[in-house]
């Protein structure tokens, strides 16, 4: 949703007239020239934001920030009347909305041919897959027009009378952002819990639901993850809380049905500010389970879901650099674990009653060349998620010793995952293949006779889609230390590729986080357009196993953000394309990625877009009153520590901001999100502006009603892609449809 403040043009007026004034934040300095239709030339004034230097002095060293003002508590974005330097804030934003809105004007027609593009794709009234759970076949399903999800049951057979749990697009109303999560029906199916979000900030309000009656009892749980488990007794409701200031999940209560909120007993804090916590349910429904987590390890506790005013005993305790998971079934646990220089993860067991790790023995060994990732266990087999060569493998193994196997999967590239499977006692495992050129199939699969049921085919509609027009494969690039680096390329069969051709190169590359070769029907969009999409499975991600993630953290990060501009390198020296075509994207921590090469290799790219980016890094970790900050040190480095902030601040986008041609780039925030705080972008396109000495575009577009995840209906999500799209195409020279 767009701004809803005007630009303050007579405040403006009056700043050129009374240069000895200060006002709000606005100067116009710079110029950017576009080309009407009719080839005039329109001059488009951009804003430059006001300076306000405050100096910034650790170990010694003096930065100098121009834009600290920018920062914002929520408690000032919150208050029905805003301050003199929240209105400022504001101000500039605004005036950054509204020379995004002038300057891509030009754009709206193909963004809203583009968005019916995408949307006359998708199929409006489509539901998912019914799984069982309990008695009741749950159901997710959209209805044409409609921007939200309905969420519905039937009782044992799926001809049954459908039950409506909730219609989130009668509960959005009067809300400019939505979001239902945490749903979770009681043992006796008789209540459900529910979390709503309506800022946008990821701190949920629980409630709860007779779904006998439809009644929404008093009780209202404020400032959680969302997320809850119920005690077998079909009263007592465990929840994670979150500290109101740093948003870390600090703290595990227990409720009592009908009861005020405040009466809620803490069960567990975590204390530890560099560690989060959570809590669930054995998928065996034995043990109400407490989880505590940092980057390098974790803890584990577990309650009897039978007695919950109990008392929770630990599974082991925790220590620097030991990871494990666990999962319950018979008479042990079993356990994901790193143990004993476990690199790529191995899998454990121990007795109930004796879950301390001297007590724990292998069932699956380590293996070097290939990453467990996960595990599902089944009454009589066992699901292994294994990652080899930076692709997915399903494994499953019968308890009974009877068969071993892998699933086969045929194209070079793809995406492959266990679905939802809550029905312990089955011979059937659901999950999830698609690829780059391969919509997305959810798959029952009969591990006695080895058959598959394809449940649901994701449909492409407009009849013109067919997966053999498009081509995707991997490249294996050499990084500058000898590594090789997998960049996987779709492209329509039509395209010809040399440099005039235009590519979209895609990373994230942190917190040991991999994205899979998918399906996606809003791409084919570019590529229908002749452009490349490349997804780089840079370090920093977990793609090649483990180590390929620990080289691209703490002392290493530089890996991640040279082995993206060592594929940008590769395309355009193997005439993919050239810098005048060649565009990067990212978010968040990808976001940081773009900020580091474009300080690093500007001249590599025509174009940029880094969506909520993470560019500020020394000062947000220098500050541990921002959100998740003690929880990162892990993974950026504390530089509290001298050796970590000088090599922090080597790359930081922020402060590396020199002069220099920079490529044309889009930023995106949200005034509300709890990851990156929207301060950081808006004071890296300020930075930029003033130091940057080309005419490219510098736009930043600030979602005045959103967080981290941006819109949250499900067609304005789509309107933000065809926005980011429309900005490539416009690079390109392509505003025809």
């Amino acid at each position: 949703m767009q701004c809803k403040f005007s630009i303050f043009t007579t405040k403006l007026n009056l700043f050129n007239k009374m240069r000895k004034i200060i006002l709000i934040a606005l100067s116009i300095n710079l110029i950017f020239a576009s080309c009407n239709k009719d080839g005039m030339k329109v001059k488009t004034k951009a804003p430059v934001a006001e300076k306000q230097p405050t100096k910034l002095e650790k170990h010694g060293d003096v930065r100098e920030d121009n834009y600290f003002w920018m920062r914002l508590t929520d408690a000032q974005k919150n208050a029905e009347v805003k301050d003199e330097q929240t209105q400022k804030v504001y101000d500039y934003l605004t005036s950054e909305n509204n020379y995004f809105e002038k300057v891509t004007e030009k754009t709206k027609n193909l963004q809203e041919v583009i968005f019916e593009e995408i949307k006359g794709k998708i199929k409006e009234d489509d539901a998912s897959v019914p799984y069982k759970e309990n008695g009741y076949f749950y159901i997710t399903r959209y209805e044409k027009g409609d921007q939200y999800p309905i969420y519905s049951r039937k009782k044992e057979s799926l001809d049954a009378t459908e039950e409506i749990l909730f219609d989130v697009n009668e509960e959005a109303k009067g809300h400019d952002y939505f979001q239902l999560g945490g749903l979770n029906i009681a043992p006796n199916n008789k209540l459900a819990a529910f979390a709503i979000d309506t800022v946008s900030r990821r701190q949920y309000t629980i409630q709860i639901k007779d779904l006998t009656t439809n009644e929404i009892y008093q009780d209202k749980i404020e400032n959680t993850t969302g997320g809850s488990v119920w005690a077998n007794d079909n009263k007592t409701l465990f929840y994670a809380k979150k500290d109101p200031v740093t948003l870390r999940s600090s703290q595990i209560f227990k409720h009592t049905l009908g009861t005020d909120a405040a009466e809620d007993v803490l069960v567990f804090e975590e204390k530890d500010e560099t560690f989060g916590t959570f809590v669930t349910k054995s998928k065996s429904k034995k043990y109400i389970v407490i989880g505590s987590y940092n980057t390098v390890s974790t803890e584990y506790q577990v309650l009897n879901a039978d007695t919950p005013d109990g008392t929770f005993r630990i599974i082991q305790p925790r220590e620097r650099d030991l990871e494990y998971d666990i999962a319950h079934y018979r008479d042990h646990f079993y356990i994901r674990t790193n143990k004993d220089g476990a690199t790529n993860f191995k899998l454990m067991k121990t007795p109930e009653n004796k879950t301390s790790k001297e007590n724990w023995v292998d069932v699956i060994p380590h293996r070097e060349d290939t990453l467990f990732e996960d595990f599902s266990i089944f009454k009589e087999f066992i699901v292994l998620e294994e990652r080899n060569e930076g692709l997915t493998k399903i494994r499953i193994k019968r308890w009974d010793g009877t068969d071993d196997y892998y699933m086969p999967f045929d194209e070079e590239t793809y995406s492959a995952s266990v679905y939802s499977n809550p029905d312990f006692d089955t011979d059937i495992l659901r999950y999830s293949y698609n690829s780059m050129t391969t919509p997305s199939s959810v798959i029952d699969f009969n591990v006695k006779d080895k058959t598959k049921d394809i449940k649901k085919e994701q449909e492409v509609l407009g009849g013109t889609f067919n997966k053999d027009n498009y081509i995707s494969k991997r490249i294996w690039v050499p990084a500058r230390d000898g590594k090789k680096i997998a960049l996987s390329i779709v492209y329509h069969k039509d395209t010809e590729i040399n440099e005039n051709t235009p590519i979209l190169q895609y990373a994230y590359g942190s917190y040991g986080y991999t994205i899979s070769d998918g399906f996606s029907i809003s791409r084919l969009s570019l590529l229908d357009r002749g452009f490349i999409f490349a997804l780089a499975h840079i370090r920093g991600s977990q793609y090649l196993g483990r180590d390929w993630y620990e080289d691209g953290k703490m002392l290493r990060k530089k890996n991640t953000f040279n082995d993206f501009i060592d594929c940008s390198k590769y395309l355009i020296d193997n005439k993919y394309t050239s810098p005048a075509h060649l565009y990067a994207m990212g978010g968040s921590a990808g976001g940081l990625l773009m900020g580091a090469v474009i300080n690093m290799n500007p001249e590599l790219y025509n174009g940029v877009i880094a969506a909520v980016p993470f560019v500020d890094v020394i000062s947000t970790m220098l500050d541990d009153s921002i959100p998740l900050t003690t929880g990162e040190y892990d993974e950026w480095g504390n530089p509290n520590n001298k050796e970590y902030y000088d090599y922090i601040k080597s790359y930081s986008p922020y402060d590396q901001v020199s002069a220099k041609a920079y490529p044309n780039m889009l930023v995106t925030t949200g005034l509300h999100d709890s990851q990156v705080q929207y301060w950081e972008p808006a004071k890296w396109v300020a930075k930029l502006r003033e130091f940057k000495t080309d005419d490219n575009l510098l736009l930043l577009h600030t979602n005045m009603e959103t967080g981290h995840g941006g819109a949250s209906g499900r067609f304005d999500s789509l309107k933000e892609t065809a926005e980011e799209y429309a900005f490539f195409l416009m690079l390109e020279g392509r505003l025809e449809n």
